[in-house]
């Protein structure tokens, strides 16, 4: 048996997991990261019923909003947390055959990015899913402890590091030092909120309908966090509601900065009320050292700015924000010993 063992042991490549709302990144030890996908999957129905998985990731998000009524398209994640246990289990399983190229046999460790403040029963959830999903461990590491892994922050030093991490679901809020979490906060509001107020904006203002998808692609194109260059105007196909009939709307950069004001304010407040509540010695350290964002959220264009400007401290953007959870995550699933410190219990 510990032949077999350490021979099942080398067959074995563990992965580290960044489970987000928007997307799930995955990190193969010794590859780095090797799987990004929207965290999307589409169900149907065969003639007894029982439900299915027709797609996964990308293929699944192309049918959302365009689904016949016989499949459902499902984000099993909400908030970063799981709320549709079954399908993220499905999503899961599907991501790591597809890492594995089907190999059943490998049984990885994995770790978990979740978000700080999550509930026992949402930790159980998210333990329960990987080990059902095919992993033979399960380990969980809070989101911004691994955005400040990623980030190459100094997190086993007596020095105070804030890092905000801005996902699709929350916005992490974090002081991290010798290798602990000093203070945290997790906040509803992030790239799903945003998207949301443009659709709602829009349809109030315009009598004009959009879908999520279609609000991102807003977003990401003229969205800004402040006045700054002027990002021009960006041409939206949906329906008009009072003839019924689809057409193309126009929409200029500084209404789509009023669409999403509220929700960048809400992050603003989050990042400051951090600043108010931590230790003094700890402000020192972040007067010197500023605040590091890391996420989706964190491309926001201006949102570096603003914060600088309200906080009066340096704001940096992690070098790969999309990436930095999963990396991170992988960087403490490569050192053991890191890993032992930040562990989530």
């Amino acid at each position: 048996m510990p032949f077999l063992n350490a021979l099942f042991r080398k067959l074995t490549h563990d992965l580290a997991i960044d489970l987000g709302t928007c997307n799930t990144l995955v990190y193969l030890k010794g590859k780095g990261i090797v799987l990004d996908e929207p965290s999307v999957v589409a169900m149907t129905r065969d003639v007894t019923g029982a439900q299915r998985v027709l797609a996964v990731g990308k293929e699944a998000k192309l049918m959302l909003g365009r689904a016949p009524e016989k499949i459902e398209v499902i984000r099993p994640l909400k908030d970063g947390v799981i709320a549709n246990f079954e399908v993220t289990h499905e999503m899961l399983r599907h991501f790591i055959k597809k890492v594995y190229q089907r190999r059943m046999l490998v049984r990885p460790r994995i770790v978990v990015s979740i978000p700080v403040g999550v509930t026992p029963v949402e930790k159980k959830a998210i333990l329960e899913c990987g080990k059902s999903a095919g992993a033979s461990e399960v380990y969980l590491i809070e989101e911004p402890m691994a955005a400040a892994i990623g980030a190459g922050l100094p997190i086993t030093e007596p020095t105070g590091n804030m890092v905000v991490d801005i996902g699709g679901g929350t916005t992490e809020v974090a002081v991290i030092s010798l290798s602990g979490i000093v203070y945290s906060n997790s906040v509803k509001v992030a790239g799903d909120k945003m998207d949301e107020a443009i659709v709602q904006y829009i349809n109030r203002k315009y009598n004009f309908l959009i879908g999520l998808g279609t609000a991102e692609m807003i977003k990401i194109n003229i969205g800004s966090a402040c006045g700054g260059e002027d990002l021009g105007i960006i041409a939206v196909k949906g329906r008009d509601l009072l003839s019924g009939v689809p057409k193309i709307l126009h929409i200029k950069a500084k209404e789509v900065r009023e669409m999403i004001s509220e929700e960048v304010n809400a992050i603003v407040q989050a990042v400051k009320n951090g600043l108010e509540q931590m230790p003094p010695e700890l402000s020192a350290d972040i007067l010197d050292r500023g605040i590091v964002l890391s996420g989706g959220g964190a491309l926001l264009r201006g949102l570096d700015v603003l914060l600088g400007e309200e906080m009066m401290v340096p704001i940096t953007v992690a070098e790969n924000p999309l990436l930095t959870v999963a990396l991170g995550a992988g960087k403490a699933l490569d050192n053991i010993a890191v890993l032992r410190d930040v562990l989530v219990s």
